[in-house]
């Protein structure tokens, strides 16, 4: 076993790595495990515009290596290791990783979520570059340009909606021939004259060398294939919470969120959870940190209580 810490904090995002600075604040020894490099999802965004105290904007590297060397400065330990499993162990938590195990008194979750991809050959290649899972992050950039999104739910019909704030026009690219949307979305986006849907439709391929410039799509009932020229691809077919190690551990809804009250705790004793992987949280670096460094408060007030009981 490598070491017993007060709390292990899974995942080194904007949320892990706001309540590593906080634990480390209150003296905790503290231990963030991260199975690749710290940062998160917010490392696919090429800029960060909306994160308070940046009014030009700062890059997703910079931030998140700040928020790293600031809980580093804390006594933090980072560990590049990947969260098996959870035991319970009398009060305390064994943490089964890949590479070796850890003992805490309390743990805070902060995988969050990875976007869903649709799978074809210049998705990766082009994200920042065309490409976004986010039109809160990324919308501002394509002001007067021709944008698409994929998807058709609620968070799909959202983004299309905020996008025509700042885009010339927007396409819905939606595989069949109702939304699954609520029903005041659907409304919205029918009378709204930037927004043109493309029914039973599906994209083929992502055109374009060193960024977007056009999609082939396939119509799904005819089998007719068209070029859209675009400037961006916005992909909206959901979010997979990081959650699959704790099935079983802690209670979850039916899409893998993990479930917790107002102090981030979740319905097992010392196992709190923050970020995107949680149940409700809107999916901005703002909340994110904001519920790490609530969760952070959460379990020094519970290792308090430990102690005196």
């Amino acid at each position: 076993m490598k070491g017993s810490y007060d709390v292990i904090i899974i995942g080194a995002g904007p949320a892990g790595l706001a309540a590593a600075i906080y634990t480390g604040r209150a003296r905790l020894k503290t231990l963030i495990l991260e199975k690749a490099i710290p940062g998160g999802q917010i490392m696919l965004t090429d800029w960060i515009e909306n994160y308070p105290g940046f009014p030009e904007g700062i890059a997703p590297f910079e931030l998140m290596d700040n928020f790293r060397k600031q809980a580093l400065r804390f006594g933090a330990e980072i560990e590049n290791d990947e969260v098996q499993s959870l035991e319970r162990k009398g009060k305390e938590w064994l943490v089964h990783g890949r590479r070796d195990d850890y003992l805490a008194k309390a743990i805070i979750i902060a995988t969050g979520s990875t976007y869903r991809r649709l799978g074809l050959e210049k998705e990766v290649r082009l994200i920042g570059r065309g490409v976004s899972y986010c039109a809160t992050c990324d919308g501002a950039f394509f002001r007067d340009k021709v944008v698409a999104v994929i998807g058709g739910g609620d968070n799909a019909l959202t983004e299309a909606l905020f996008l025509t704030k700042f885009c010339r026009q927007v396409y819905i690219i939606h595989r069949r021939q109702t939304f699954r949307a609520v029903r005041i979305l659907q409304e919205r986006v029918a009378a709204n004259e930037k927004i043109v849907v493309l029914w039973n439709s599906v994209v083929e391929e992502i055109l374009g060398e060193n960024k977007v410039e056009a999609l082939k799509i396939k119509n799904v009932l005819n089998k007719e294939e068209k070029i859209l020229p675009v400037d961006g691809v916005f992909i909206s077919i959901g979010m997979e919470p990081q959650s699959a190690f704790l099935r079983g551990v802690v209670e979850m809804n039916e899409w893998g969120q993990i479930k917790v009250n107002r102090n981030l705790a979740t319905n097992q004793p010392g196992l709190f959870a923050a970020g995107d992987v949680i149940e409700d949280c809107p999916r901005q670096v703002a909340t994110a940190v904001g519920t790490g460094v609530a969760a952070a408060i959460a379990v020094d007030k519970y290792l308090s209580s430990l102690e005196t009981n």
